[in-house]
């Protein structure tokens, strides 16, 4: 509540990641954070420290851009080589872990390269009144048509793998969700891109001409730490963003800090 968020999950999302730093600063080790893009606990940690919030705050799928790569399905593979490194998963749990990764790797890459031909996939589907193919397709992109899901794909294919649900079920999303998730990951390739921009301490912002007046009081009261930061700031606009990145990328901060 101390921080203005209000609800069990959201106090103990706070709660693990101050265990954590706590942890590691004991440790003389350096801090840990999420990003927007790794866990919803780092979409509402951004929310709290560049956004604010003027009534309790809960945590909503709606606050998070990258839902579709924020899913509870991958879940493990988004947060376990983390908490692998962080001390908090057990080898043996890591271990399964990399087993599941791998098979689901190896899958993908056959089904990727495994070609399925007309005669094979016609009959079934025109049993089922689809449109049949003219050519040989691969099989990750026959599993993308809507209709298809992957035990109807499988009869078709030698040599199947016994395979985990999970992992099933893991192909599945990837294939069916490509081109979706592609574009996320480039927005997120963007956003690092702009993480990496970090402003320096102490920073004059009053010395930076063009920053409108909104832009620079909120710049002032937040201080952010990085450019993607500041471009997530309430009243700090597309303009403001790119005068500073400017002034970044130019070396001209040393001449506005104090």
């Amino acid at each position: 509540q101390m921080n203005g968020t209000s609800g069990y999950e959201e106090a103990a999302g706070q709660g693990i990641m101050a265990g954590i730093n706590a942890a590691l600063r004991a440790q003389g080790k350096g801090p840990f954070t999420l990003k927007r893009s790794d866990a919803y606990i780092g979409v509402m940690i951004d929310d709290l420290v560049t956004k604010g919030t003027n009534e309790p705050y809960r945590l909503l799928t709606s606050r998070a851009e990258y839902r579709l790569l924020l899913r509870h399905d991958n879940a493990d593979l988004r947060l376990t080589p983390m908490g692998h490194e962080l001390g908090l998963i057990s080898d043996e749990r890591y271990a399964e872990f990399l087993a599941k990764r791998q098979a689901i790797e190896t899958e993908l890459n056959r089904l990727n390269t495994t070609r399925l031909k007309p005669k094979d996939v016609n009959p079934w589907l025109e049993a089922h009144h689809y449109a049949p193919l003219k050519d040989g397709v691969l099989a990750s992109d026959f599993l993308k048509r809507p209709e298809i899901d992957y035990q109807t794909m499988a009869q078709f294919l030698p040599d199947n793998p016994t395979l985990d649900h999970r992992v099933i079920e893991q192909v599945e999303i990837q294939i069916k969700y490509a081109g979706y998730i592609a574009k996320e990951e480039a927005s997120v390739a963007k956003l690092k891109r702009l993480e990496g921009k970090k402003i320096p301490l102490r920073i004059n912002y009053a010395a930076i001409n063009g920053l409108a007046t909104e832009a620079r009081q909120k710049l002032v009261k937040i201080q952010p730490e990085t450019i993607a930061q500041a471009s997530r700031i309430s009243g700090v606009n597309p303009a403001d963003v790119a005068i500073l990145s400017v002034y970044i990328e130019q070396g001209r901060i040393s001449k506005v800090a104090q």
